[in-house]
């Protein structure tokens, strides 16, 4: 048995999300004409207030999508200095967008109202860049899955937009957050521009993520799918397995939280780790002690077929999903107890 938390992306289609795949009605979706990516997309949108969507292949493509069609060259983008636009999407911003960031300090992730006025630019300034776009993170891939609350949400989209400014949120994991909170997803259509959601993490689909988008948006975002050379054409097989993930994944993900926080209750009690984050959702970062090095951890990870990933000089990642289960869980904690240096 391969225990496998490097990260939520690694769960393989459950029986029923196979058979929806098989039984999918398909066409050409790059002429707008795959069922499946129609009714994926009507989902999408009716489910966070908004009333239009786009499929793509990735998380990294919608936002991308969206900081493109929010933006124009020499904007600048205000996001945290740790958020996935900015540090894993590979220059992105700069090279698709030709946009520059302005990097908060934040608090674990969340950004203030206070923080956001304090870096808006002087639009009369010729010497710098035009601010733009407030970017959000929910949940903080960086931070342990943390996230806003939609109150928090709310106050600083009211005021970004008094302001003049887009509002775009990067919500990959969005339905964790959501599950924490109890919030409305509804209510989300309300404060943002662009939303980022991704169906291929927590919700266990194979491949695939939605840029929800206002309805005068939506010819910009197609337009830059193709530029991006992310149309797809017979999709509907890959949309179904999205749907289904949607309408039986989502309450389930509660149990991906438990099982994280038992991993960091464990880990937070082992002579062999320094730190470790508050574990929010599903997603755990730990510190190692400063004798031994992550790669020393994952060897001996490895020797017990558990794969996880360093995360930082001295930083572990672990990422629960579908795919672990109590008995993975079990042999884990196991592991992580027995282990010594």
């Amino acid at each position: 048995m391969v225990i496998d938390l490097r990260s939520d992306t690694v769960t393989k289609p459950t029986p029923g999300m196979h058979a929806a795949m098989v039984n999918a009605a398909v066409g050409d979706d790059v002429f707008g004409e795959d069922p499946s990516v129609k009714e994926l997309e009507r989902k999408c949108a009716d489910l966070l207030g908004m009333e239009a969507a786009v499929f793509c292949p990735s998380g990294t493509m919608t936002n991308q999508i969206g900081i493109r069609i929010l933006t124009q060259p020499y904007d600048e983008v205000i996001c945290h200095k740790g958020s996935h636009i900015y540090k894993y999407e590979g220059g992105g911003l700069a090279g698709n967008s030709l946009v520059s960031v302005r990097l908060l300090e934040g608090d674990r992730g969340r950004i203030s109202v206070e923080e956001i006025e304090a870096n808006i630019n002087n639009v009369q300034d010729a010497h710098q860049p035009i601010s733009s776009v407030v970017a959000l993170e929910n949940t903080v891939v960086r931070e342990a899955g943390s996230y806003y609350t939609l109150d928090q949400i709310k106050n600083i989209s009211q005021f970004a937009r008094a302001q003049g400014l887009k509002m775009h949120l990067d919500g990959a994991r969005l339905f964790n957050a959501l599950i924490e909170t109890k919030d409305k997803a509804v209510e989300y259509g309300k404060y943002f521009d662009t939303i980022s959601i991704c169906l291929s993490k927590g919700l266990g689909a194979p491949v695939g993520s939605v840029l929800v988008c206002k309805k005068e948006l939506e010819p910009k975002a197609r337009r830059m799918r193709k530029a991006f050379g992310g149309g797809m054409r017979q999709a509907g097989f890959l949309a179904a397995a999205a749907s289904y993930a949607l309408d039986n994944h989502i309450t389930r993900l509660k149990e991906d939280h438990v099982r994280a926080g038992e991993l960091g209750k464990v880990l937070s009690r082992v002579t062999w780790v320094k730190s470790v984050m508050p574990v929010d959702t599903n997603i755990v970062i730990f510190s190692v002690i400063d004798q031994i090095t992550p790669e020393k951890v994952l060897s001996k990870f490895a020797e017990q077929h558990i794969k996880a990933i360093k995360f930082g000089a001295q930083e572990i990642r672990l990422v629960t999903h579908l795919d672990f289960d109590d008995n993975m869980l079990t042999k884990t904690i196991d592991v992580i107890k027995k282990l010594s240096f």
